[in-house]
């Protein structure tokens, strides 16, 4: 395993300049309150570079005048006595043996060695403003590192975030293996929670379900915040109250997806409480349904990050019209945007350590064009809340259908096709 985590740290010197340094700090625990904390979860690009799951560490790559990349580490000291209390640690000496940094130190020498590793570099990289603590700490680094040397060039800072972000968005096997098996353990349990759900539940009560079927399946942390939205409340795109009674009758919207070994997954269903579409919920669902399908297919090396977005627009908006829910031309309304009354989002987003993904959505001014390797959600939708101008069987409800797509060389594939989305399908699942 460490040999995945040194080559993707060697993969990134090659990408700096020469006499260049990088720096990335690992996550810090954080407390819900008095001095209990939240589980420890690392920094994903601290993690996608290291592997290292302790708290306060920071990682440093350096290249030198002939671009040769040297990584080191500062990580928690030994301590037998914490050890006791909260867990191993591997130490300077265990994080240079199990983890393959060429060099490690106590992370409370950081103050006096980093300045000396950043003497003579001519720009130093760091993912600028994401953390307020290492913004403070590179100044001083940099300060200290500059009056060693008065007689030396300047030390330039730089944005690190689309160098890490842009490597991460090309998944490599073992990355799309891990997410498979996201996606997978979460595909299950929408299906399971399909059977589960009956009129009378709370929304609270799927969430508990969603939560207790990914970590029984070996995915213990949700990837993000579940959204468990009963009736019009999906109609509220980060519904995340999740309390209100399931009512016979109603759709209900889950945006749910687990994380598995710090890969997340993502997938969103919408599916009837008591197990049957109304004619009207039917109606619109199918207008969802084709966006993403068409949405989908256009996920391919011959196209942008855009495409499928203006596809799945215009596929909503002839919908709305065939509906009777806008009323003009597909051009014109298009053009107009009337759709974003309706839909308002985005068709999706980079999937991988986050669930909204590393990595840049321009390249030279231009949309990024699909790569082999790329994780994308494709996830169009229709909300119709009580107060829109429609006839009143449209009003409260709100659809979404959502799915992880993996680009491959020559098309694509869907990595939670497991879970139905045919209304059908849907209907003989519940039934």
């Amino acid at each position: 395993m460490k040999s995945i985590f040194t080559e993707r740290r060697q993969r990134l010197g090659a990408n700096l300049p020469p006499n260049a340094a990088i720096v990335i700090a690992g996550a810090s625990t954080q407390y819900r309150n008095a001095d209990s904390s939240y589980a420890f979860r690392q920094d994903s690009n601290f993690w996608y570079l290291t592997g290292f799951n302790e708290a306060e560490a920071t990682l440093v790559v350096l290249t030198d005048n002939s671009k040769t990349a040297k990584s080191i580490a500062f990580v928690p000291e030994k301590d037998k006595l914490k050890e006791i209390w909260d867990g191993y640690r591997a130490g300077p000496e265990g994080a240079v043996k199990d983890h393959g940094f060429d060099e490690a130190y106590n992370n409370s020498e950081i103050n006096d060695q980093l300045p000396e590793l950043l003497k003579g570099c001519d720009r130093v990289f760091y993912p600028v403003g994401k953390n307020a603590g290492l913004d403070q700490n590179i100044i001083e680094w940099i300060k200290t590192a500059k009056s060693k040397d008065r007689h030396s060039s300047a030390i330039d800072i730089a944005d690190a975030t689309s160098k890490v972000g842009n490597q991460r968005l090309i998944k490599d096997p073992h990355e799309i293996d891990l997410m498979k098996k996201a996606c997978r353990i979460s595909a299950e349990s929408h299906v399971e929670a399909m059977k589960f759900v009956k009129p009378g539940m709370t929304e609270q009560e799927m969430e508990a379900f969603y939560l207790y079927e990914f970590a029984k399946r070996g995915g213990r942390f949700s990837a993000y915040t579940p959204i468990v939205a009963g009736g019009e409340n999906a109609c509220v795109l980060h519904y995340v109250e999740n309390s209100k009674p399931l009512l016979d009758g109603d759709l209900l919207l889950v945006d749910a997806g687990c994380e598995y070994d710090f890969y997340a997954s993502d997938i969103t269903r919408t599916f009837p409480v008591s197990g049957k579409f109304t004619d009207a919920q039917l109606a619109i669902y199918e207008v969802v349904l084709e966006a993403e399908s068409k949405a989908i297919a256009a996920v391919s090396v011959n196209n942008n990050v855009m495409d499928a977005q203006i596809i799945s627009e215009k596929v909503v908006t002839q919908g709305l019209i065939d509906l009777g829910i806008l009323k003009g031309s597909l051009d014109d309304l298009h053009a107009k945007g009337a759709f974003k009354e309706f839909y308002m989002h985005k068709i999706g987003h980079w999937l991988g350590i986050d669930v909204h993904d590393a990595g840049d959505y321009m390249e030279d001014d231009q949309f990024m064009q699909f790569k082999p390797g790329m994780v994308t959600t494709i996830e169009p939708g229709i909300y119709i809340p009580s107060s829109a101008n429609v006839d009143d069987k449209w009003k409260g409800i709100g659809i979404r259908i959502e799915d992880d797509i993996l680009v491959t060389p020559d098309g694509n594939e869907n990595l939670t096709e497991f879970v139905p989305s045919d209304p059908k399908e849907i209907e003989a699942l519940m039934a």
